[in-house]
């Protein structure tokens, strides 16, 4: 990609002023279009050192509302971020629905300098690639515009910038030996660069590579393509949406095995332990997992837990067993209600991704991502098309976990409905309990076959090899809290 570009192009002052004045009044226009239609917009600048990446975002930015954008400078990770997965800091700052988010480098720092500069093997590039590819997908498939741009400039340009910011004792802290080292092995990085050009410009994010030779020049390219996109990606948002029918299948990728999981009406609900037994395997078994917290948390090695059941199947009792045995410093237990209107306004998966835990330490989610293709299935929260697409995301974001080195634990706590009902007459006739039961409640269970069919398909297209599914029978208490624990301790113990 990069050989194609002119790296002499030139444009006079006196056309710049012509032809800029109209597309920076566009472009201060689409920003309330943007606003309007609750487009998310992704601007990130890649390129060269000495390439203008900074001043091209400053002269972007004049023309916008600053209420309605960010800009992020994205440098080498600090010690707290790399305690967390490659793709965790990027998610989080991704742009709400109406806003703009432009980026000074981004997630292209991690398969392209990275290659050549840190001790990674060309097996986890790949793996890096593929990620951020998989990242933009999912972006783009949820609404967000994505524009790439890469400020090229030749061996000989980039020289004599640096030299000319090193000639003034107030511009010489620019320039670092390491830029001075890529300039000398410029050949070497042009490449890397290249190749990355190549293996990740697709058609929901394509690259726009630009030549900085000349600053009027370059600033016309990026108003220009930045105009046109929104322009093109307002239109769409405008359209009819046309969803996938009920009945559309549910598209897969062949990488994921999936493992073979019965039907909720398959399962044998008498599991029950006598108070003796319980009590003895509850010591048991928390000492245990006492024992390997200390272990994961040496061994940095992360742990999730995602709990999902019927309304009064006992994931709160469960839980609390499970904390128990817990240093507290090392844990944290995530409850996930209805979402807001600012987590609304992201991709689904953002509020869960801010709320991984750093290496070594473990997260209980109390309801989880799973409400995508549940009660936000069920109740018409969101389209066909979103929550058929959801169970690829879904594996997508727990292989990205997983190859970070998570272990992951996934229980569904399964009861029946005469023992739902018995429960919530329970809970409705104790004053103490009241508050524990609500009409939502009542309403969902009226919709049980529903939500039968929602979690047979859910345990057969999301169980995987890497985040299995683990159904814990829980008409008894105490046989469900035991398994719990027990399948809990035994996956850590595989992995150590």
């Amino acid at each position: 990609m990069l050989e194609k570009v002119d790296l002499k192009k030139v444009m006079m002052k006196e056309e710049y002023k012509q032809v800029s004045a109209g597309l920076k009044e566009r472009l201060t226009q689409l920003q309330q279009s943007i606003k309007a239609n609750r487009l998310p917009v992704i601007i990130l600048f890649e390129g060269w050192g000495a390439s203008g990446k900074g001043t091209r975002i400053a002269d972007l930015i004049l023309n916008l509302d600053p209420r309605y954008f960010s800009v992020t400078s994205f440098i080498a990770p600090d010690e707290a971020e790399r305690r967390k997965p490659l793709l965790w800091r990027y998610w989080n700052k991704i742009p709400a629905q109406g806003q703009m988010a432009i980026y000074d480098r981004s997630w292209y720092q991690d398969i392209s300098v990275a290659k050549l500069e840190e001790d990674i093997t060309e097996e986890e590039i790949v793996r890096r690639t593929e990620s951020i590819k998989t990242f933009e997908r999912q972006l783009s498939d949820d609404g967000y515009l994505i524009i790439k741009f890469f400020l090229h400039i030749s061996k000989k340009d980039q020289k004599e910038r640096f030299e000319k910011l090193l000639s003034s004792k107030n511009t010489a802290w620019q320039v670092t030996k390491k830029d001075l080292k890529r300039n000398k092995e410029y050949d070497r990085y042009y490449e890397v660069l290249d190749e990355m050009l190549e293996n990740t410009s697709t058609e929901y994010a394509p690259w726009h590579v630009v030549s900085s030779h000349d600053k009027n020049s370059c600033m016309a390219d990026i108003y220009s393509i930045v105009v046109s996109a929104i322009e093109k990606a307002v239109a769409k948002k405008r359209e009819d949406h046309h969803p996938l029918p009920v009945d559309a299948p549910v598209i897969l990728s062949p990488n994921f095995r999936l493992l073979e999981m019965p039907k909720l009406a398959d399962i044998d609900l008498n599991r029950t332990l006598t108070d003796e037994t319980y009590k003895e395997q509850l010591k048991k078994q928390q000492e245990k997992l006492s024992v390997l917290h200390n272990k994961i948390y040496k061994k940095q090695i992360p742990v999730i837990v995602a709990y999902e059941g019927w309304d009064a199947a006992g994931k709160g009792g469960n839980i609390r067993r499970v904390a128990a045995a817990l240093d507290p410093r090392g844990y944290e237990a995530i409850p996930i209600a209805a979402p807001d209107k600012y987590e609304l306004a992201h991709h689904y998966l953002w509020r869960f991704w801010r709320n991984i835990p750093k290496t070594g330490h473990l997260a209980i989610f109390d309801r989880t991502w799973y409400g995508r293709v549940m009660v936000e299935r069920i109740e018409g929260f969101c389209t066909s098309e979103e929550w058929h697409r959801a169970y690829q995301e879904i594996n997508e974001f727990e292989k990205e976990l997983s190859d970070w080195g998570a272990i992951i634990v996934k229980f569904w706590l399964h009861i029946d409905g005469d023992e739902q009902l018995r429960r919530f007459t329970e809970r409705q006739n104790t004053p103490s309990k009241q508050w524990k039961i609500t009409e939502e409640d009542w309403r969902n269970r009226e919709k049980w076959p529903q939500y039968e069919e929602a979690v047979d398909d859910m345990l057969r297209y999301t169980s995987t090899d890497f985040a299995p599914w683990n159904i814990i029978e829980s008409n008894d208490k105490k046989f469900a809290r035991i398994k719990a624990l027990r399948t809990l301790n035994h996956a850590i113990e595989l992995r150590l």
